[in-house]
């Protein structure tokens, strides 16, 4: 029987394109659009800063010195979160009835910039009880050690946790520990897997 439900933040509640600031990037910077996530790749930032090893100042720094840029904090942290697209995948109704009956968790690789940024601005996170974030745990999934803290946090047996993700390989890395485990689609195709396990 399942005891807690685990979401995924990012293109399961929440869709993002990080193309959205890519754009808005090109003109403060010397590279090309294409190129930006190139440059990105080539570094291990993004892994650093979401694993916990570095905070949001020393990220933008050095972020800011990999393209060249000559913004602010503030002003980089406002087009950093302009990759979220206002309406979530799912709806707030769906999330009130689970969690009117089971504990809501989210399990999310993310950042401090991008999720302080979630928090104040989609008031349906409010259903979710704890929060398993990468950057907290000080790793990402699908390693082992993010998903142990989530059981740990559940409270309960691993396969008594339901999880759903947008990326095969984290539904799978669920799965060997033992969670039940579904890659989202879409709202229907989730509301379909939990009606199956009598969770709405």
């Amino acid at each position: 029987m399942i005891k807690t439900i685990f979401f995924d933040l990012g293109n399961v509640i929440i869709p993002f394109d990080f193309r959205r600031a890519y754009t808005r990037l090109q003109p403060l910077c010397n590279y090309p659009v294409t190129e930006i996530p190139q440059r990105m790749r080539g570094t291990d930032l993004v892994l650093r800063f979401e694993s916990g090893q570095i905070g949001p100042e020393q990220f933008v720094k050095e972020f800011c010195t990999v393209l060249d840029l000559r913004i602010s904090y503030d002003e980089f942290c406002d087009l950093w979160t302009s990759v979220f697209l206002p309406e979530p995948l799912i709806q707030e109704s769906l999330l009130a009835n689970l969690a009117r009956r089971h504990p809501l968790m989210l399990l999310s690789n993310t950042n401090p910039i991008h999720f302080h940024m979630i928090q104040a601005n989609y008031p349906l996170l409010k259903h979710f009880g704890h929060c398993v974030l990468s950057y907290e745990v000080g790793a990402l999934k699908p390693s082992e050690q993010i998903f142990a803290a989530a059981i740990a946090q559940a409270g309960c047996e691993a396969g008594e946790c339901f999880f759903t993700d947008d990326l095969a390989v984290n539904v799978e890395a669920a799965q060997t520990h033992g969670m039940d485990a579904v890659q989202f689609q879409s709202a229907a195709q989730l509301e379909g897997e939990l009606r199956a396990r009598g969770l709405l």
